[in-house]
C-alpha cells in the first residue's frame, strides 16, 4: 500500500507541475499580447525643434493602441525646472469622437482630432520663456488605466545659424582633385603603354624588313661574282 500511496503522489505532484506550468504559459502569453497591445505615445521621429522668438509652433503628439480606447484621458504639461505646469487636458469617450478640451494657457490652441489618433497642440508667439521640455501624457480606461507619456524639447532662437559648409567643400574639393589625378594618371599610362607597344611593332617591321633586303643583296652579290668570273 505504501507503494501505491508513494506512486500517486508522484503522478499528483507531475499533474500540479503540469497545472503549473501551463498557467505560467498562459499568463506569459498575456503579458506578451499586452505589451504589444499596449497603449503609446509619440511625439514623432525627430523629439526636439529650434525656433525662431515670436513665431508659432506645432508640438505633435499621437497615440496608438491596438484594442482601441475607452474614455482615453491624456494632457499637456510644461516642465518649468521641474515644476510641471498643465497646458490642457480632455477625454476622448471612443474612437472618432471629437474630445471637448480644456486650455489653461493664452497661446496655446488644440489642432488634434480623434479620427488621426492625433493630439498636438499649437503653441503662438513663443518666448525665450517658453524654451524647455513639454510632455505629452495618455491614459486609457479600456487597457485598465495603462498610461504612457513622450517629450518634445523645444530651443527658442533669435535666429537661425547658418550651417558652415566651408570644411565641407574643402573635403569635396580635395577628394575630387585626387580622383581626377588618379584618372589623369591612369589615361597617361595607357597612352605612354599604347605609345611604346606601336614603336616596338614598328621596330620589329623594321628588322624584318632589314632582313630581308640583306638577303636579296646577298643573293644579288652572289649572282654579280659568278657572272664576272672567267671561263679557264
Amino acid at each position: 500500500m505504501a507503494s501505491v500511496d508513494s506512486t500517486g503522489s508522484r503522478v499528483s505532484g507531475r499533474l500540479r507541475s503540469g497545472d503549473i506550468l501551463h498557467t505560467g504559459l498562459v499568463v506569459a502569453l498575456l503579458l506578451g499580447v499586452w505589451s504589444v497591445g499596449g497603449l503609446e505615445v509619440s511625439t514623432g521621429k525627430v523629439s526636439h525643434l529650434f525656433a525662431i522668438n515670436g513665431s508659432t509652433v506645432l508640438l505633435p503628439c499621437t497615440y496608438a493602441s491596438c484594442i482601441g480606447i475607452k474614455n482615453l484621458y491624456f494632457n499637456w504639461h510644461y516642465n518649468d525646472n521641474g515644476s510641471m505646469i498643465k497646458l490642457c487636458e480632455a477625454v476622448i469617450p471612443i474612437e472618432g469622437v471629437e474630445p471637448k478640451v480644456s486650455v489653461y494657457h493664452e497661446r496655446v490652441e488644440f489642432v488634434g482630432t480623434s479620427k488621426g489618433n492625433n493630439i498636438s497642440i499649437l503653441l503662438w508667439n513663443i518666448t525665450y520663456e517658453d524654451d524647455g521640455e513639454y510632455i505629452c501624457f495618455a491614459r486609457n480606461e479600456k487597457e485598465k488605466n495603462r498610461n504612457h507619456s513622450a517629450s518634445y524639447m523645444l530651443y527658442v532662437v533669435d535666429q537661425m545659424k547658418e550651417i558652415d559648409t566651408t570644411l565641407t567643400t574643402i573635403i569635396v574639393s580635395v577628394v575630387g582633385g585626387v580622383i581626377g589625378l588618379s584618372i589623369l594618371g591612369m589615361v597617361i599610362k595607357a597612352l605612354v603603354i599604347n605609345f611604346l607597344l606601336k614603336d616596338d611593332e614598328k621596330n620589329k617591321e623594321c628588322l624584318v624588313s632589314s632582313g630581308n633586303d640583306n638577303t636579296e643583296n646577298g643573293h644579288s652579290g652572289a649572282k654579280a661574282d659568278n657572272k664576272g668570273t672567267p671561263k679557264a
